[in-house]
């Protein structure tokens, strides 16, 4: 009897280990190529390039949903359709390339691969992001100052949020309750009840402030300034910058890991002067502990659940560099199509 338990016990351990490296190995890291009109879906685990989804217009960024089952991506008018470059003219340095209209966010299934849903927002849309819950994606619409805010069950527009000039990055609060948002030409962050849909403060940053970031333990949020090549440091409950970190050239997305410790910044300089490098800001002492090189023109960036990788697109590279977040260095580099953007890890 103890040898049929004995059996029983490592077939039901195998079957376990089994299904975990299934699980694991399914893990996908997606790459909006805003040059490109694709998303690039990359293996987590093998770095290697799985597929090339044909998306909208000039993809910006991307979002994998709580659950993992969708990735919505921003686009900016159907294939083929001529850009609107009304909105983008004379923006500053670091910014970034015209974008067409009408504005939409698609979402790709990601068990498929395959777009399964297509919902008309605001104009110029730049970033998205998806609640904790799942139940609500929010756009930043930066050709016309505003946030929509989609209901990810049904794919259709429940709220368009008003907010600073030229919203760009947002990020939520870890709670779920706030969204932050960097308004590019406004040199503020809008604060978004996600109760009551609105926008309830303005928090004055600093220049060319691009996307915004929280610690995990929500403690610390933080904000991009392009045009300081600086990180402002933010305290939610005061909603108060309490200091600066001066980083590499033209920082753009900045991502946290999830012990709360470590800050990593995007930095993507100009498309004349590339900047190709990763700042790393220790979380207590507020210095850069480490800068990493990675491609020209690092702009986007990610961390994996386990905060063992993060992911960085080099726009003008056309790469991904894949970080080793423990040391510290760059463990490989993946080719991706035109002007890599934003960046998604499932979760």
């Amino acid at each position: 009897m103890a040898r049929k338990d004995n059996w029983l016990l490592t077939t039901v351990q195998m079957a376990l280990l089994a299904w975990s490296g299934a699980t694991l190995a399914a893990d996908k890291v997606y790459v909006a190529n805003e040059g490109a009109d694709t998303v690039s879906v990359l293996d987590a685990a093998s770095f290697k390039t799985l597929a090339s989804v044909r998306v909208g217009k000039m993809p910006h960024n991307v979002q994998v949903s709580p659950d993992g089952k969708l990735v919505w991506v921003t686009n900016n008018g159907e294939p083929g359709q001529a850009a609107d470059t009304s909105a983008h003219k004379g923006m500053a340095q670091g910014e970034h390339d015209a974008m067409g209209k009408p504005g939409a966010v698609w979402a790709i299934d990601t068990s498929s691969d395959a777009v399964v849903a297509k919902v008309p927002v605001g104009m110029h849309p730049a970033h998205v992001v998806v609640s904790p819950d799942g139940r609500f994606a929010y756009v930043t619409n930066g050709g016309d100052n505003t946030v929509s805010v989609i209901d990810t069950s049904a794919h259709h527009l429940v709220a368009t949020i008003p907010v600073g000039q030229f919203p760009h990055g947002l990020r939520i609060s870890p709670d779920g309750k706030q969204v932050y948002v960097a308004n590019l030409k406004g040199g503020t962050v809008s604060v978004i009840d996600t109760v009551n849909q609105k926008e309830v403060a303005k928090i004055p940053a600093g220049k060319g402030p691009a996307q915004v970031g929280f610690a995990p333990d929500g403690r610390l949020a933080f904000v991009s300034l392009s045009e300081e090549n600086a990180v402002a440091v933010i305290d939610p409950a005061t909603r108060k910058v309490i200091r600066k970190v001066a980083v590499g050239s033209v920082p753009i997305q900045l991502y946290a890991t999830p012990d709360s410790r470590t800050l990593l910044v995007a930095n993507q300089g100009t498309r004349k002067k590339p900047g190709s490098t990763v700042s790393l800001i220790d979380l207590e002492s507020f210095k850069v502990a480490k800068t990493i090189v990675t491609g020209a023109g690092a702009h986007g960036v990610v961390v994996d659940r386990d905060g063992r990788y993060a992911y960085v697109t080099n726009i003008y590279a056309n790469s991904v560099s894949v970080l080793d977040v423990k040391d510290r260095k760059v463990v490989a580099t993946v080719r991706v199509e035109k002007g890599p953007n934003g960046i998604s890890v499932t979760p």
